[in-house]
């Protein structure tokens, strides 16, 4: 798989300060791509350099094949850039905001008008279109930024926390808008520090700490390299029949730790890790429902979510 961004020994030094150091990022191309880290990780220097705004002390980026240092008009065709903050152009109507950024990106006055009318639809904001844009909550304003960062047809998206400050509807509406960008072929690769945004639709996550990649991966690579072994709770009928399942289990080489949960509702249960693959998990599941000595209620696998493997991996520092 081809990354259509890629960085190699990204650094970015202020005052001999290492904001972002060393920094290696792939992000293959039609990712949903979550850029993962506390405030202060050097999320947003990394979006700047990628975007041509600041330039690398040390190092390479390129974007759509595009190397940062020497070819910024190339990078700038290809991407769609969102920064943290929505800008100071409030003073237009919703219409005019899309008018002036298609504007400068040299599209023909004849081709503006349907293409605005194009990207309102796009983000739900056609009923809005002759309303002054600081009439716009902060959802709103959001939706319109994104559509600004569209008028041009780019490959790739990079969106500084999209999601920062919007209220849950407004995270759950931007979010869905991404990935209907995502299938429309559009690369897409933002920061945030909302871990539930990564969960619900990236493909890929990339963890940044002190200025240096932590972790990065698709969401199942990170999966497996976080949590390398399944947790199963296993329900019993009662507390003799779990003593003799710990037994059993002990005697299984792949089970590596067993401990004893409360009794809840009459039912014993306990979890147990187990270092087998997926296919292993199935096995395990149908022996133990089949051996006689004891009767299983049920088998569950826990699966860690991303804020439990995030604070895993990181220890809070910060450049």
């Amino acid at each position: 798989m081809g990354f259509i961004i890629e960085t190699k020994d990204l650094r970015k030094t202020y005052n001999k300060r290492h904001v972002v150091d060393g920094l290696a990022l792939q992000v293959p191309e039609g990712a949903i791509y979550g850029f993962v880290g506390p405030n202060g990780a050097g999320k947003t220097t990394t979006m700047r350099m990628l975007t041509t705004l600041t330039r690398p002390t040390s190092g390479e980026a390129w974007v759509n094949g595009y190397a940062v240092s020497k070819d910024s008009r190339g990078v700038r065709q290809s991407i769609g850039y969102m920064p943290d903050q929505f800008g100071v152009y409030e003073d237009m109507r919703v219409w005019e905001y899309l008018d002036f950024f298609a504007s400068c990106y040299d599209i023909p006055e004849a081709q503006r008008k349907p293409l605005v009318g194009d990207l309102l639809q796009l983000v739900d904001l056609m009923h809005r279109r002759d309303d002054m844009v600081d009439q716009l909550s902060a959802g709103l304003k959001q939706r319109l930024s994104l559509a600004r960062t569209l008028a041009h047809d780019p490959k790739i998206l990079i969106l500084d926390e999209p999601a920062a400050a919007l209220d849950p509807t407004a995270r759950i509406e931007i979010r869905e808008l991404l990935v209907e960008l995502a299938n429309m072929g559009k690369t897409i690769f933002f920061s945030t520090h909302i871990l539930a945004d990564v969960q619900e639709i990236c493909t890929h996550i990339g963890i940044i700490e002190n200025g240096k990649m932590i972790a990065q991966g698709s969401m199942a690579e990170m999966q497996a390299q976080l949590q390398p072994h399944s947790s199963l709770v296993i329900v019993t009928r009662t507390a003799p029949e779990r003593e003799q399942l710990k037994e059993w289990l002990h005697s299984i080489p792949q089970v590596t730790q067993v401990q004893d949960l409360p009794v809840t509702a009459g039912r014993a249960s306990l979890k147990c890790a187990f270092t087998g693959d997926s296919e292993a998990v199935i096995a395990l599941r149908r022996k133990l429902f089949t051996v006689e000595t004891f009767t299983i209620i049920d088998v569950i696998e826990e699966k860690q979510d991303i804020e439990t493997l995030f604070m895993r991996v990181t220890k809070g520092i910060v450049s």
